[in-house]
């Protein structure tokens, strides 16, 4: 009777443990008779059990070495034995000596580069560790396959972004994070982010004060026919680029020394639903076997989504803002049409506030630490228009050239007293008369509005407006010396007769 070759025992379901292995087993298994229990059963030959062994290892584990450096803080070798791995990730004992027995009749250890660690990588005392951080290269290599194909190739109707799009964010709300965080968060009425601010940038006053006086058509989102590309929209596509704080919608604006900023605060007078790039930085890993190649995938997608705030909110150059900015693009238009349901926008860290990746988030969703930003697509960006009395005129008082204060649309009537501000600062009364013979000698020439009618399908509403004069501005770098060098060129000393 022929000796039966290690390679060629077989294994069957009922002596391995981990649920996917003895599915598998039941599946793709051969009928035999197991070497272990002498069942006559589906099984796997033990050459197929060191296939799934060895790529499980090199995916998810690494081999320690045997020699911790000096400086190491634990001297003691990291990890468990090879045999302990396999065993706790449900292989169990009974076929592990062969399966390491035929891993190493495969490994060729000057071809493995690894002599240093001066140990057959499946000896009895071979140590392997769980790597931190699973190589996300996949959806990686997916991600440059989305940038180049919006660049060079198509920007609309690509299919191959709608691909990659639909295998990174297919079922995105149903992921843990470690922190406890949703990753689609509720905001407006009664919420934890009741409002948004917005900002706008001015040079000359003419068009600031006439800003002013419709600032939920001149702060809030513009026009479709006025909407230049950003971020998250093409040209034309009108979004509501905002945030959860005032400071940080000024940030975002960037205005220069001298210049005047109006921020205006809309409330969500709509339910919305925002996808949290920031709180993708936290995304748990979900259990699984280690011997299912589906659930490796699954494994690199959340290491990959765990980047996905730093590929979105990342500073982009304005002279390459045109091309950076597709990618962007697209995921907003994934997210507002083709995601499955549909988000209303998203909220991520503002890198104009010095955002730090990876730095563990302690604030409570629209607390005072919340200081993030936020767009909305184009059709959650409606604002409801100011319901203006009819025949009514709006003037804007100056005092001594100066514009300062906060303006409330909903007060109609005369407006005084603006209090918040420094006395040494000039004050500022806004003002909003209905046409009944006010003396308007000491104002400006009032404009009489058209006052649109009331949007039923619109996500905010207008509420105050701040003016900001910017006196200076402050930076948070990063210092690095540059040394310099001084080298003289050595001349070469001829050789004799030359």
């Amino acid at each position: 009777m022929a000796v039966l070759e290690t390679k060629d025992r077989r294994v069957c379901f009922e002596c391995v443990e981990d649920e996917f292995l003895r599915a598998e087993i039941k599946k793709d298994g051969r009928d035999g008779t197991c070497f272990y229990c002498g069942r006559d059963v589906k099984a796997f030959s033990i050459d197929q059990m060191a296939d799934l062994v060895g790529t499980a290892l090199s995916q998810l584990y690494y081999r320690t070495d045997t020699n911790p450096p000096d400086h190491a803080a634990d001297r003691h070798r990291k990890g468990q034995p090879v045999a302990d791995v396999i065993n706790d990730a449900g292989m169990g004992y009974v076929a592990t000596e062969d399966i390491l027995h035929v891993l190493a009749e495969q490994h060729d250890a000057m071809d493995q580069g690894e002599a240093s660690l001066e140990e057959d990588p499946f000896a009895e005392k071979a140590c392997y560790a769980k790597k931190e951080s699973l190589n996300a290269w996949d959806f990686e290599g997916d991600w440059l396959d989305f940038e180049t194909s919006l660049k060079k190739e198509t920007r609309y109707f690509n299919r191959t972004a709608e691909a990659i799009l639909t295998s990174i964010f297919e079922g995105i709300e149903g992921h843990n994070t470690t922190t406890g965080r949703p990753i689609v968060v509720d905001v407006g009425p009664g919420m934890g982010i009741p409002a948004l601010y917005r900002a706008r940038v001015f040079q000359a006053k003419a068009k600031l004060k006439e800003a002013m006086k419709r600032p939920d058509q001149h702060v809030g989102p513009p026009p479709p026919s006025l909407a230049v590309a950003g971020r998250m929209n093409a040209g034309g596509i009108s979004v509501f680029y905002g945030a959860t704080d005032p400071e940080v919608a000024l940030a975002e604006v960037r205005p220069p020394v001298g210049s005047r900023v109006l921020i205006g605060r809309f409330e969500v007078i709509q339910p919305l639903r925002l996808l949290d790039l920031q709180a993708l930085e936290f995304v748990a890993d979900e259990e699984g076997s280690i011997f299912d190649q589906a659930y490796i995938g699954r494994l690199r997608r959340a290491k990959f989504l765990r980047g996905l705030s730093w590929l979105v909110s990342k500073p982009v150059m304005p002279d390459d803002q045109p091309r950076e900015y597709l990618p962007t693009q697209a995921i907003a238009d994934f997210l507002a049409i083709a995601a499955n349901p549909p988000l209303d926008g998203m909220i991520y860290p503002s890198v104009q506030v010095g955002y730090r990746r990876h730095s563990r988030p302690r604030q409570i969703l629209g607390g005072s630490r919340d200081r993030r930003n936020v767009v909305l697509f184009h059709k959650p960006a409606r604002v409801q228009p100011l319901d203006i009395p009819e025949g009514a005129k709006i003037s804007i008082l100056e005092d001594d050239g100066s514009l300062y204060g906060v303006l409330s649309p909903e007060l109609f009537g005369d407006c005084d007293g603006i209090a918040g501000f420094p006395d040494d600062e000039p004050e500022v009364t806004y003002s909003v008369f209905e046409d009944v013979g006010v003396d308007h000698a000491n104002l400006e020439a009032a404009s009489t509005p058209t006052s649109p009618e009331l949007d039923d399908n619109a996500s905010l509403k207008f509420s105050t407006l701040e003016v900001r004069f910017v006196r200076g501005t402050t930076f948070d770098t990063l210092s690095s010396p540059v040394p310099r060098y001084r080298a003289e060129k050595q001349e070469q000393a001829r050789p004799a007769g030359a």
